[in-house]
């Protein structure tokens, strides 16, 4: 089977390291892909988000299975694209409609969704340019710190939280009134603040039946010790130790099974992977968010533990068989540390030749690409997250060590990665 792969991230390389695996897999696609998938399959010139240009290479590659990496396509409404087009309707693609995707495009649309399915998540009320005095004069009475969160998409850094009231008051008015995140902060939406630990936890569905993959838990902060600016990872480590079999069985019986139950009940589209954000405050899980695709880095650690063939596992969900599928998972500890480029995620300059990146590495190492592109038979940084260094280990200590110590044969010039990826556990 000829296997079509969109996006051009390290979850996309991920992913492809994966599938590549498969003896399902005859020929891979990454659309438009980076220097590290080139690695895994054939790159091809084509935006995510230009649906056409996608189905011309799915009718001339003869593409039987398409998988989605990133949001943005499905919440522009990929999935619905081919299933309106004569031509590409009997090609499965792992995905949810638009109108699913908005677990992960509309804030408030997630949160209603909770609260039909008695979800546990904080509470919140949303606010739009309509209403924005009655939001000013909730803000002046709501408890610190107050959580802001763009209604849309926001490349993951439409999220505030603000410890101090004309801070909040301040971000308010940029959000809405001087469009701070663009059309994505047009609606507010303004949560209680939840005190506890996070974790990242992923369903793959068919609508009806899920598999719980491995579990992660990432570092959004770019500095040592969780400090300075949210990026879109630093890095991850999967397992969770503080996600125990009974915690998980909260996690599954309380979020996972309503959500998936609900998505059925409501006649919601949905075949492909939810990630539940989620948050472990006093021993009880509750969600942060949700997004409609894996998690970046995530994944990285996620893939390397998967032991199945992932390409039969998206086949049962693309042909409503999950209910049959289990997940095997390798009892190592796996721990990714990303490097990203100098500034990042302010200010940044790409076009950087990186050395070190093609030496062999031992076999508990998988360098994952996510940033970076070939040119003049180099490969140069083309992003602010540029390669992740995945390491097995028997704890997350070792494995942790082991990423770093592979991550430091590797150089670009304004390179930078934490090097306290899993220092709590």
């Amino acid at each position: 089977m000829n296997i079509l792969l969109i996006g051009s991230g390290g979850r996309e390389h991920a992913l492809a390291w994966k599938m590549k695996q498969s003896p399902k897999c005859d020929k891979l696609f990454i659309a438009p892909g980076n220097a590290g998938t080139s690695r895994c399959g054939t790159n091809v010139a084509v935006a995510v988000t230009d649906f056409e240009g996608i189905k011309s290479l799915v009718i001339s590659e003869s593409i039987g299975l398409v998988v989605v990496g990133p949001e943005e396509p499905l919440v522009k409404g990929l999935v619905d694209f081919f299933k309106k087009d004569p031509e590409l309707a009997s090609v499965p693609v792992i995905g949810p409609s638009a109108f699913g995707a908005q677990l992960e495009g509309s804030k408030a649309f997630s949160k209603k969704f909770m609260e039909r399915h008695n979800i546990p998540t904080a509470s919140y009320r949303e606010f739009t340019s309509e209403n924005y005095a009655e939001g000013v004069e909730y803000l002046k009475q709501h408890p610190l710190p107050i959580v802001l969160k763009a209604d849309g998409l926001a490349a993951g850094k439409g999220v505030l939280i603000c410890s101090d009231r004309d801070e909040a008051l301040a971000e308010f008015e940029e959000m809405i009134k001087n469009q701070k995140f663009g059309s994505a902060s047009a609606k507010v939406v303004v949560e209680a603040f939840l005190d506890g630990i996070e974790l990242s936890v992923f369903a793959l569905t068919d609508g009806k039946n899920y598999v719980l993959l491995p579990e992660a838990k990432d570092y959004k902060r770019i500095g040592v010790g969780d400090t300075g600016l949210n990026t879109g990872g630093m890095g991850a480590v999967s397992p969770v130790p503080f996600a125990d079999a009974a915690f998980m069985k909260k996690v599954e019986e309380k979020i996972v099974k309503p959500t998936i139950d609900g998505l059925n009940k409501e006649n919601i589209d949905y075949t492909g992977f939810v990630f539940f954000g989620l948050i472990k405050v006093n021993n009880e899980p509750w969600v942060i968010e949700y997004n409609c695709r894996m998690g970046d880095p995530e994944t990285e650690v996620v893939m390397p533990r998967l032991q199945n063939d992932l390409v039969e596992l998206l086949l049962a969900a693309a042909n409503k068989k999950l209910g049959e599928a289990s997940v095997k998972t390798d009892p190592r500890a796996a721990v990714t540390t990303v490097a990203v480029s100098g500034g990042y995620p302010g200010d940044y300059q790409k076009g950087f030749v990186i050395s070190g990146h093609d030496r062999p590495f031992s076999e508990d190492v998988v360098l994952f690409h996510a940033g970076t592109q070939e040119k003049n038979n180099e490969v140069i940084t083309s992003g602010g997250r540029v390669l992740a260094l995945t390491a097995y280990g028997k704890t997350i200590q070792d494995a942790a060590s082991r990423s770093r110590q592979a991550l430091e044969a590797i150089k670009f010039d304004g390179m930078y990665f934490r090097t306290d990826i899993g220092y709590e556990f």
